[in-house]
């Protein structure tokens, strides 16, 4: 009797000692999120710089469209700005040497045609006194000198605009006229851009869509990346365990292939359920209802794992 209790009792101890399961193990598979470069233009593809299955580096030239339209834009662009800063600054400046020259010249005419009616006039003037002319003869020598007067004030003001600048607002309607052209030459430059474009991310090179010499759409992808970033994976918890998980967790990911357990962390845990049965929640059928959940692994083991792979989750 007392080896048959002894016998229960180390039966018992046993049992205890093997009762510690195991972390639940769940199924998923590996998902990538693509990045798919496109350009905003349309245009024939006139260079595919990478292949597909390569890693590239974040910069790296990844095609090209022709470019003829956006290249003869982009110098109009360029000239007219040229064209607007000289005029600018040709109405920030007074009138040309030459030009002053020959205003000066005309002054001095002046002056001279002045200089003369007055000593006419002086002459006459003493005549009439004298009597020896009449008062009209006078009158037409004192006319004379006003207008010869009147002439050298006239160039002496014509000489002095020559040496100013344009007017202010002539000169903020060039200043705009400046901006503007560079405005447009900015967007011109944009426009030529855009029609080489380059990897903003690292990653693999998933897929390219068209070949050299094809026509490719505005806005159509041409080359397909996937960062190791955006490497995830999802598995479905049940209902009974889900409320035991957050985000920020650690799971551990296994894959055929994997030559050593895949560290991530759960990023989402779905709010609501799926396959959800079309009855009302019981006992019974609380066990078909699962959550989606997403982890993202390491990112220096998130290559080691291919969108659509299956993996085995453990928490």
């Amino acid at each position: 009797m007392v080896r048959t209790l002894t016998g229960l009792l180390l039966a018992t101890a046993a049992l205890a000692g093997c009762s510690h399961e195991a972390p639940p193990l769940y199924q998923g598979y590996a998902e990538g999120e693509f990045v798919r470069i496109a350009a905003p233009y349309a245009g024939s593809l006139t260079s595919l710089a990478v292949r597909r299955g390569a890693r590239i580096e974040a910069g790296v030239p990844l095609f090209a469209l022709e470019q003829d339209n956006e290249k003869a834009a982009r110098d109009e662009a360029l000239q007219s700005l040229i064209r607007a800063q000289a005029e600018l600054e040709n109405l920030k400046k007074g009138k040309r040497p030459a030009e002053l020259d020959a205003i000066m010249a005309q002054r001095e005419q002046a002056r001279a045609a002045l200089r003369l009616s007055e000593a006419d006039f002086a002459r006459d003037d003493q005549l009439a006194k004298a009597g020896f002319i009449s008062s009209q003869k006078l009158d037409a020598g004192r006319s004379t000198l006003t207008r010869d007067r009147e002439r050298l004030k006239e160039m002496d003001a014509q000489l002095a605009g020559a040496k100013l600048a344009a007017r202010v607002d002539e000169i903020r309607a060039a200043a705009a006229a400046v901006e503007a052209s560079r405005a447009t030459l900015a967007r011109a430059d944009w426009s030529l851009a855009q029609k080489s474009v380059k990897a903003p991310v690292a990653g693999l090179v998933q897929d390219t869509l068209y070949v050299q010499g094809e026509w490719v759409p505005a806005g159509s992808p041409v080359v397909t990346l996937l960062p190791p970033q955006n490497i995830k994976v999802r598995f479905f918890v049940p209902e009974a365990q889900v409320g035991a998980l957050r985000t920020g967790q650690a799971v551990t990911l296994s894959c055929d292939g994997c030559a050593a357990p895949v560290s991530a962390t759960i990023s989402y845990i779905a709010p609501q359920s799926e396959y959800t049965p079309p009855v009302i929640y019981s006992k019974e059928n609380r066990g078909k209802l699962v959550f989606l959940v997403e982890a993202h692994p390491v990112p220096s083991d998130a290559e080691k794992l291919h969108p659509g792979q299956p993996v085995d989750v453990r928490l």
